[in-house]
């Protein structure tokens, strides 16, 4: 398993990349690739997001759920897409609530590395998949894993955003502490529910006023062209 991710996390991390499970999950993930399977995103990026958002700098968190697995989709940060490739609905949805929210015309691209770059942290549940089986690597050991980096971030002094688009975000992060950190929460931006109440959350203006009011710097969410 190649990893390739920031200092700052790989230290507190060491003792999950220690454990039976992630053994467990290197094996699998080897044998996957001895029988000739695809899986996405390339072993250089399962840790991208990691890599691009020092633990330090984490001011935003984003959940989602798995990788893209469409071929020249994924390239490990969760609803973002490499260059080249056509923006997911759910990301259209995200700039039209960005749109509406601050006044940022839709991005033409869905590249989302000058997020990250900023301390977004754009986390899967699931860092792999196989390509064109959605969900297929749910249950091997990532969600352990990412459980343990959204500790890290909890753990934080210094008060964290939380945006928890849908059920499986949510759950996912119920531990966090609401009262240091910020945390929205709101349905999922996928077009079967963004208009059940993600239209209209206001997710960008709000982190960005919670974290101005702790004396940090807000996003700019505005991306630039590619």
């Amino acid at each position: 398993m190649a990893v390739k991710l920031h200092p700052t996390w790989l230290e507190p991390l060491q003792s999950e990349f220690a454990q039976d499970y992630m053994a467990a999950l290197r094996a699998f993930l080897v044998a996957e690739k001895a029988a000739g399977k695809r899986i996405f995103p390339p072993g250089a990026d399962w840790f991208r997001a990691l890599d691009l958002t020092p633990l330090d700098r984490v001011r935003v968190v984003i959940l989602g759920q798995d990788p893209y697995h469409g071929a020249g989709q994924a390239h490990g940060l969760c609803f973002s897409v490499r260059p080249g490739t056509r923006t997911p609905p759910s990301l259209v949805n995200i700039y039209k609530e960005m749109e509406a929210d601050l006044g940022i015309p839709p991005a033409r691209h869905g590249f989302l590395e000058h997020w990250a770059e900023q301390g977004v942290l754009l986390l899967n549940a699931v860092l792999t998949v196989e390509m064109g089986l959605a969900a297929s690597h749910q249950g091997r050991g990532w969600e352990r894993f990412t459980d343990a980096v959204i500790r890290l971030v909890n753990a934080r002094e210094k008060p964290v955003v939380f945006m928890l688009w849908g059920s499986h975000a949510q759950k996912k992060a119920a531990f966090v502490d609401s009262n240091r950190h910020l945390v929205l929460r709101s349905p999922h931006p996928s077009p079967l529910s963004a208009h059940t109440g993600f239209f209209g959350s206001k997710p960008f203006s709000k982190a960005n006023a919670f974290l101005v009011a702790h004396g940090q710097k807000p996003i700019d969410w505005a991306l630039p062209p590619l």
